[in-house]
């Protein structure tokens, strides 16, 4: 009997991603065919004869494209990002598919980047950029904050949030968390309010690291605005669905939020990572509402987007199709409910 070879497929990669796909695969000795385009159901077919798929992509992984995949025989789906949202489930468990993530490809990556826009909208440096740009070097009108003069509150501390939490705390500031699970280290601390109108309240900055789910979409509506303290700074590098667009307009425009650091829109998918040639052409009135805003910061979902990441992203996800395609779980296998 022949010896089996792990054949895998990776769909959507980079030019950024090449290098590594390839160090993986001289290592292990595993053939992986890198494909630029994402997978659909236009690039589905180009999967048969390979054992396993890693994939990363904000568009869905539908029934149509999860059962050719099974009728391919191929019941390993490893993605090179967090988030499961997009996949039909009910696919997943008719076809018997395991699929893995990687949940912490650089926790470290998301919680710089959140903290870094954080200062840049304290510090006014949006506002300075533009008056130098002008040739204006006055100081005022524009004086800053500190955050160790703030409380600022973490909804939701698992990697990424407690890497947050270090951060804010390195700055001086007083860090009060909100989570469903409470992790035993925050909690000897003291850390934990019990209601998320608790931490509307006390704090002067709020940091979301939150996954999104059915439950917390639009978690950031009116409703919650009104429960913030007035001129409350606003930090989303987690998903652009938990903050209500519109309700955050209406918040910046009243002054309820002093200002907004973004790294996620809920209507992203189409926009960002997207050249459209000139701010006009952009196809989004909402969005470009936002980017005119000296106190909003909105980045194209680049949180992740490090050397570190990227390489762990794509690694760890071939790691995981290997390990599905040879022994049939992973320690990142998710669960379908």
């Amino acid at each position: 009997m022949e010896d089996f070879i792990v054949k895998i497929i990776a769909y959507g990669i980079r030019d950024d991603e090449q290098a590594y796909l390839k160090q993986w695969s001289d290592d292990q000795g595993i053939e992986v065919k890198a494909v630029s385009e994402l997978l659909d159901e236009s690039t589905v077919d180009q999967a048969k004869g390979y054992d396993g798929a890693v994939v990363y992509q904000q568009k869905p992984y539908t029934a149509a494209v999860l059962d050719k995949l099974a009728s391919f025989g191929i019941k390993s789906l490893s993605l090179r990002n967090v988030g499961v949202d997009n996949i039909d489930a009910d696919a997943i468990k008719r076809n018997d598919i395991k699929v893995t993530n990687v949940p912490a490809y650089s926790p470290n990556a998301i919680a710089e980047l959140a903290a870094t826009q954080l200062m840049r909208l304290l510090r006014r440096t949006p506002v300075f950029d533009k008056k130098i740009a002008a040739g204006n070097l006055q100081w005022a009108p524009d004086i800053a904050d500190e955050l160790d003069q703030m409380t600022v509150g973490v909804i939701a501390t698992g990697r990424i949030g407690r890497k947050a939490i270090n951060i804010y705390k390195g700055f001086g500031a007083k860090v009060i968390a909100y989570d469903i699970f409470h992790n035993p280290e925050l909690e000897k601390e003291g850390m934990y309010v019990d209601t998320l109108d608790e931490l509307y309240a006390q704090s002067d900055v709020i940091s979301l690291h939150s996954p999104a789910t059915k439950e917390n979409e639009h978690m950031f509506n009116d409703d919650a605005f009104g429960k913030m303290k007035d001129g409350v700074w606003i930090v989303n590098p987690a998903r652009g669905a938990l903050i209500d667009t519109d309700a955050l307009i209406r918040a910046l425009d009243s002054g309820k939020v002093a200002g907004a650091a973004l790294d996620v829109y809920e209507d992203e998918v189409g926009i960002f990572n997207t050249d459209f040639g000139s701010f006009d052409a952009i196809p989004d009135e909402r969005l470009k509402n936002l980017l005119k805003r000296d106190n909003v910061l909105v980045t194209p979902h680049i949180a992740f987007y490090t050397k570190t990441a990227v390489k762990n992203m794509v690694q760890f996800a071939l790691n995981s199709n290997k390990n599905l395609i040879e022994t049939g779980t992973d320690d990142d296998i998710v669960a379908f409910n």
